[in-house]
């Protein structure tokens, strides 16, 4: 093949590259924004949290819509959904903790910025270095079977020490998840936009969650 076909083959994958990680972030970014006015409608509506199992219900639900329909239109409306749902379900809980803490909005945007600073760190790492992250795969998905497994445990067991562990893990495990779905843009190890703003909508939504646990735990005042 002659030299020049190569590089067109090169220019070819780089623009397709460039406008995938270009698509999920512009469908990432739209997605925080409706899942923050759907947490902001639960908490004006003063929704009562809807429990561990319907959370995971709903959850596992609409991730599995995601996935049957990424490649057709409908599987926006369906990452819409589940990011729209996931945000609802935080309402309750940022309520909890306006209610609970005196300084309730100090915690919230404290792991609000907390969980925007690791990300665009780690994105903007894992962007300009092009190293390749994928080689954290298993560890990932062992860590967090587990860290689920012990996280279902200290909500059924109402084990609190065993919660804020659970936290202090996933801090790290989104964390290099974060790492690890932003090379695989990189690299070609995704290449469905949906799936990946799901992907990276999912490690900042648990992010925010442990970092908000965590700051309520140390910085908590009645």
């Amino acid at each position: 093949m002659p030299s020049n076909a190569y590089g067109l083959t090169a220019s070819a994958e780089q623009a397709a590259t460039s406008a995938l990680i270009r698509n999920t972030y512009m469908l990432l970014s739209m997605t925080l924004l409706f899942s923050a006015a759907m947490a902001a409608v639960a908490m004006v509506m003063n929704v009562g949290s809807p429990g561990i199992l319907v959370t995971l219900a709903g959850y596992f639900g609409l991730l599995f819509a995601v996935h049957k329909l990424r490649n057709s239109a409908w599987g926006i409306l369906a990452v819409f959904g589940l990011t729209g749902f996931m945000g609802f379900t935080l309402g309750p809980i940022i309520n909890a903790y306006l209610s609970a803490f005196s300084n309730g909005h100090q915690l919230v945007m404290t792991a609000l910025g907390g969980s925007g600073a690791i990300f665009l760190g780690l994105s903007a790492y894992a962007l300009t270095s092009r190293r390749d992250f994928s080689f954290m795969g298993g560890f990932l998905f062992a860590g967090v079977m587990v860290a689920f497994l012990a996280g279902l445990a200290a909500v059924f067991l109402q084990m609190p020490g065993l919660s804020l562990a659970v936290s202090a893990m996933f801090v790290l495990l989104m964390s290099a998840a974060i790492l690890y779905q932003t090379s695989a843009l990189v690299h070609g190890g995704e290449t469905n936009y949906l799936l990946a703003t799901v992907g990276l909508y999912v490690s900042l939504y648990n992010l925010f969650l442990s970092l908000l646990q965590l700051a309520g735990f140390f910085g908590g005042e009645d």
